[in-house]
């Protein structure tokens, strides 16, 4: 019933800019916790940011800090990634991810993501 759908990922030089998509359905963004991770080849998928369910604090890895701004519209139901000067180590499989953590605060680890979308790549050149 969950269901979520990156979007917005593409070809940028660095120092460029592009904004992911998370387009959501079957949940109210209100009552989940809702984080970006990203995946580069024979890397570990990690964390870059998260958004908290019921207050929308957000957190930040250190190396996407200042450069990436996540954000919620809870009318298109859709959360963004915005994310400014990349750098060419930003180069990464980009998925969204929700659990239904309504007051924690999020986290920017794989647990307890429960529910992906299929991911959208961003390839900044070098």
């Amino acid at each position: 019933q969950l269901q979520l759908v990156e979007s917005g990922g593409g070809l940028v030089q660095p120092g460029g800019s592009l904004r992911l998509s998370c387009a959501t359905s079957g949940f109210t963004l209100d009552n989940y916790a809702i984080g970006w991770f990203r995946q580069a080849p024979g890397k570990e998928r990690e964390g870059v940011s998260c958004i908290d369910g019921s207050d929308r604090k957000t957190q930040y890895a250190d190396s996407v800090k200042g450069r990436f701004t996540i954000s919620g519209d809870n009318a298109q139901n859709t959360v963004y990634l915005q994310m400014d000067d990349l750098k060419p180590e930003d180069t990464a499989v980009y998925y969204c991810a929700a659990t239904d953590w309504q007051f924690r605060p999020c986290v920017l680890r794989r647990m307890p993501y429960d529910s992906w979308g299929q991911g959208t790549q961003v390839t900044v050149s070098s």
